[in-house]
C-alpha cells in the first residue's frame, strides 16, 4: 500500500492479532487510498468477526468507509454477550475443535461439526446456508466472504475454549439433551427398547437410558458420568 496514512488504535482484546509493536498504543497505517477500512484492519491481522465496531473522528462508520488521510481510527472489539441476529443461535466448528463440539453438545448447544474436513469453502457455505455461527482458530476461513457470521477461538485448551464461547455468546444450556457423537436430539428409553444394543454388564448393571432419535446411539450414567457431570456442573453454575 502506497497512500494516504492513518492512525489506528486497536482494542486490547485484539492483541492476540496485533504485532506486539501495535499494541496499547495507536499506529499508524498506510493505506492505497481505494481499499475499504474493513479491508485495512482485516489486512493488519484482524478477522473481523473479531470487530464490534469502527469510530472515525468520534463517528462510528461501517467496514465499507473509505479511510482518507489523516483519519484517527477506534477498532473496538465484540461486546460480551454478543448478538447474533436473525437466526437461532446454532455453531459449526472446524475439523480441530472435536473436544469443544461434544462438549458444547453435552450442554445441549446445537453444534454441526465434521471430523472428515469438509475443507474452507465447504465449511464457509455450511455456515451460510445453515446460518450457524462457524467457531475456528484459523483466520483465513473467518476472513472467507461466503461466511454468515463466524467467531475466532482464542484458546487451544478444551476447558478454555468452552468458557470462551460461552461467555461470547450465552448460548441456552439444555444439558444432557444432544447426542456428543452427531448432534441428534435425545429421548429417553426404556431398557427393554435399546437391550439388543448394550453388552451384558450393561443391561445387568444399569436401568436409566437415552437414545439419539438420529443416529441410535445409546447414553446411560456410566463410568465417565462423573467426569462429564463437573463439565456440566461447571458451565451452569458459571453460565447457566
Amino acid at each position: 500500500m502506497n497512500g494516504p496514512e492513518i492512525q489506528v488504535d486497536f482494542a486490547p482484546e485484539l492483541g492476540t492479532f496485533v504485532p506486539a509493536g501495535r499494541r496499547g498504543r495507536p499506529t499508524r497505517l498506510v493505506t492505497d487510498g481505494a481499499s475499504t477500512l474493513g479491508h485495512v484492519i482485516e489486512s493488519a491481522g484482524v478477522p473481523l468477526t473479531e470487530v464490534g465496531g469502527l469510530v472515525v473522528d468520534g463517528r462510528e462508520v461501517t467496514v465499507a468507509h473509505i479511510p482518507t488521510a489523516g483519519e484517527s481510527v477506534e477498532v473496538r472489539a465484540v461486546e460480551r454477550p454478543q448478538q447474533v441476529p436473525g437466526a437461532p443461535l446454532r455453531f459449526l466448528l472446524d475439523v480441530h475443535l472435536g473436544t469443544l463440539a461434544r462438549r458444547l453438545r453435552l450442554l445441549g448447544v446445537d453444534a454441526a461439526y465434521d471430523s472428515a474436513d469438509p475443507g474452507d469453502a465447504a465449511l464457509a457455505t455450511q455456515s451460510a446456508a445453515e446460518r450457524r455461527v462457524l467457531l475456528s482458530r484459523d483466520r483465513g476461513l473467518l476472513r472467507r466472504r461466503e461466511l454468515w457470521a463466524g467467531a475466532y477461538v482464542y484458546s487451544d485448551r478444551p476447558d478454555d475454549q468452552l468458557r470462551d464461547v460461552l461467555g461470547r455468546f450465552a448460548p441456552e444450556l439444555r444439558p444432557w439433551t444432544r447426542c456428543i457423537a452427531c448432534n441428534g436430539t435425545l429421548r429417553d428409553a426404556r431398557k427393554e427398547e435399546v437391550a439388543t444394543l448394550l453388552q451384558g454388564g450393561t443391561q445387568r448393571t444399569y436401568d436409566v437410558f437415552a437414545q439419539c432419535v438420529e443416529c441410535d446411539r445409546v447414553y446411560w450414567r456410566g463410568a465417565h458420568h462423573d467426569r462429564l457431570d463437573r463439565i456440566v456442573g461447571s458451565a451452569v453454575a458459571e453460565f447457566g
